[in-house]
C-alpha cells in the first residue's frame, strides 16, 4: 500500500511538471513569435489548450511564469557567453563577450524585452536569490576579465568596474530593442556595444595616471 501511494505521488509530480514544461515553452514560443505583451494568461490557455486556473495553479500568478522565462534567457545567454575561449589577451575576450552580449539581446528581441520590462516595471521588490545568482554568473565572466586588465586598481575598485560595466551594458540593451533605433541608422547596432566598452575602459586606464 505504502508503495502503491509513492508510486501515484511520484507519477503526479511527473504530470505536474510535464505540464509545467511544456506551458513554458508554449509560452516562450508565444513571446518570441507574437511579443512580450501578447503572453497573458488567457493568451496561454487558447495556446496550450490548458484553462486559466491550471495555469494559476501550476505558477500562482503571471509574475512567477514571466520571471521562470526570463530565468531560462539568462541560462541561454549565460550559456552563449561560456562557450567562448578566452583569449590570451583579456581586452580581446572582453570584446568578444561584448559582442555576444549585443548580438543575443538583438536576435532575441521579444524575448529580452520581456526580461527587460520585468526591471523597468518589476511587480516585486526585489527578485529571488536564484534569479540573482544567474545574473551574478554573466556579471563574473565580463568582470573577470576587467580584473584581468585593471592591475593598477584595488580589488573594490576592481569589483565596481565590472559591475558598472554589466550595468551599462544592460542599460543599453534596452536601446537596442528599442523602436528609436531607426532615427540612428548611422550608428550600426552591432557595435555601439564595443563603443561603450572601449570608451569605459578608456576612461579606467586613465585612472591609473591619476594614482
Amino acid at each position: 500500500m505504502i508503495n502503491e501511494k509513492l508510486h501515484d505521488e511520484k507519477l503526479k509530480m511527473f504530470i505536474k511538471e510535464q505540464v509545467r514544461a511544456n506551458l513554458l515553452k508554449i509560452g516562450r514560443k508565444l513571446v518570441i513569435d507574437k511579443g512580450p505583451e501578447y503572453l497573458t494568461a488567457r493568451k496561454l490557455s487558447e495556446a496550450s489548450s490548458t484553462s486559466v486556473g491550471s495555469i494559476y495553479n501550476q505558477f500562482s500568478t503571471m509574475e512567477n511564469f514571466i520571471l521562470l522565462e526570463n530565468m531560462q534567457t539568462l541560462d541561454e545567454l549565460y550559456q552563449t557567453m561560456k562557450r567562448l575561449l578566452p583569449d590570451s589577451n583579456p581586452y580581446v575576450t572582453l570584446n568578444r563577450y561584448v559582442d555576444t552580449f549585443s548580438n543575443f539581446v538583438i536576435n532575441n528581441p521579444n524575448l529580452w524585452q520581456l526580461l527587460f520590462s520585468a526591471h523597468q516595471n518589476p511587480k516585486t521588490s526585489e527578485f529571488s536569490f536564484s534569479y540573482i545568482r544567474k545574473i551574478k554568473r554573466i556579471e563574473q565572466l565580463l568582470e573577470n576579465q576587467v580584473y584581468l586588465m585593471l592591475g593598477h586598481l584595488h580589488h573594490n575598485e576592481k569589483r565596481l568596474a565590472g559591475q558598472v560595466l554589466t550595468m551599462s551594458l544592460f542599460a543599453l540593451s534596452g536601446f537596442l530593442i528599442g523602436g528609436t533605433w531607426e532615427n540612428l541608422r548611422q550608428v550600426n547596432k552591432q557595435n555601439i556595444c564595443k563603443l561603450l566598452l572601449n570608451t569605459y575602459m578608456a576612461g579606467l586606464n586613465s585612472l591609473k595616471k591619476v594614482k
